[in-house]
């Protein structure tokens, strides 16, 4: 595969390209294995090839036409809210790693989901809307108005901050195309904070002990 096709594994953007839905839920040992079906992008991911399934970075582990499988461990399932929210006929938002000519339109995603927060609301205001997330506490300090945000593989700006509790605005483009604007108070979403806050605070950890 010449490097123009390639694609950077575990670089994603947050820019959702095509809603999946679930087709049906397995479960063996340990492991939940998944079928999903993506008009477009179904047909063209290969086996072994990665795709983010709302910002979670799974594996396709086989493909049957525009169905393809990911498979779960225990902790994905500790991790996101798809213990919840996975049943056959849930829609997904699906994105590509990065390809490695591509334009980097969203944020740093990895694909790495740092934890469950708890939709408060979602306020329509014409045909734009506002979305309220609660944040886990151990997430939510990494949160700054006008920060990125991850929810469910949706790159976002903090537009709002009190407390756990952040808002986004959210653009009709937006909620046509993915599916935040599905979701309802209540409903788990999976957040992936930016990374380079993270590192950050990492950096910046032996200084504060100091």
């Amino acid at each position: 595969m010449g490097s123009r096709s390639a694609r950077i594994r575990g670089v994603f953007t947050g820019i959702v390209e095509e809603t999946g839905t679930v087709v049906d839920v397995a479960t063996r040992a340990d492991i939940v294995s998944v079928r999903l079906r993506a008009a477009k992008l179904g047909a063209e991911l290969p086996q072994g090839g990665s795709i983010a399934v709302d910002g979670c970075c799974l594996t396709s582990v086989g493909r049957d036409g525009d169905v393809f499988t990911v498979e779960l461990t225990p902790e994905t399932m500790r991790r996101t809210a798809f213990g919840e929210r996975l049943r056959p006929g849930t829609r997904v938002n699906l994105e590509r790693p990065l390809r490695a000519d591509g334009r980097f339109d969203g944020h740093i995603v990895q694909g790495h989901v740092d934890g469950v927060g708890r939709v408060v609301a979602l306020g329509r205001l014409g045909e734009s809307a506002e979305l309220r997330v609660e944040a886990p506490l151990e997430l939510a300090r990494y949160l700054v108005l006008k920060g990125s945000i991850c929810v469910d593989g949706v790159s976002l700006t903090v537009a709002g901050l009190e407390a756990e509790v952040f808002s986004i605005a959210v653009i009709p483009y937006t909620l046509d195309v993915t599916t935040l604007g599905e979701r309802r108070s209540g409903d788990p979403v999976n957040l992936e904070a930016d990374v380079i806050a993270k590192y950050v605070e990492r950096l910046l950890g032996p200084q504060r002990a100091g």
